[in-house]
């Protein structure tokens, strides 16, 4: 992608242009209010800074909400009454004493029984971790097994697990998949979307116009799905 600036009455900013096999232009405000810019392969510059004067607007409101969350974000404390997510939805953490360390699910809420002082955060946090990671292998080979059937391949990479700091997903010379574990806690659809990605590099090994041929057959809405990941990831 290439960084480009713009000039919109008093305001000045940057945003990145991808341009690809696609017919319309989208635009992208992430969570660290990076602005990105997808267009057709024959988009003139001059078509694109129409398209972003008609979104300011829209772009003015999101890097303003994206600032003002970013302000206010905190680094979790693994205390009972905070919220944390599972697939895709946002569950009250409760933590009590108990016999036996576990975590379940009860009527909606997140319970974490543990053998320590209920205010431990360094053991709270490893207990979920061991918690996370579990349901990860269990809900990632459901979704796997479900999204592989879709592609037609006569051989089906290793699935595994692999924390990642900056991706979901990692396809490793048609012989292992791994997925960032933290990726369950986004919804079912965007697992698959993800899972989709990483199958695609079976066929294309880069990203490019066949990939994304490929992706769109698959996954006609993977950008959206790709959006709410970016945008539910900024909770987790």
């Amino acid at each position: 992608m290439k960084s480009k600036a713009f000039n919109y009455g008093k305001y000045s900013y940057r945003y990145y242009l991808s341009k690809e096999n696609r017919k319309t232009i989208s635009l992208v405000v992430k969570p660290d209010s990076t602005i990105v810019v997808k267009a057709p392969t024959n988009a003139k510059l001059e078509e694109i800074e129409s398209f972003l004067k008609r979104k300011w607007s829209w772009m003015r409101k999101q890097m303003t909400y994206f600032e003002k969350y970013n302000r206010k974000k905190y680094c979790k404390e693994y205390v009972s009454g905070e919220g944390l997510f599972y697939l895709g939805r946002q569950y009250k953490l409760v933590i009590k004493r108990g016999d036996v360390e576990l975590v379940k699910f009860s009527k909606g809420i997140l319970e974490l029984y543990t053998i320590k002082e209920l205010r431990n955060s360094s053991h709270n946090r490893d207990l979920l971790k061991k918690w996370y990671e579990k349901r990860a292998r269990e809900v990632f080979a459901e979704r796997y097994k479900i999204v592989l059937f879709s592609f037609d391949y006569n051989f089906a990479p290793q699935l595994d697990i692999r924390k990642m700091n900056k991706r979901w997903g990692s396809f490793l010379s048609k012989k292992k998949i791994y997925l960032n574990p933290e990726l369950v806690k986004s919804s079912k659809n965007c697992i698959d979307y993800v899972i989709t990605h990483e199958l695609c590099h079976m066929t294309h090994k880069k990203h490019g116009k066949d990939f994304n041929k490929l992706l769109n057959q698959k996954c006609s809405d993977w950008e959206s799905r790709k959006e709410r990941l970016e945008l539910l990831a900024t909770n987790f």
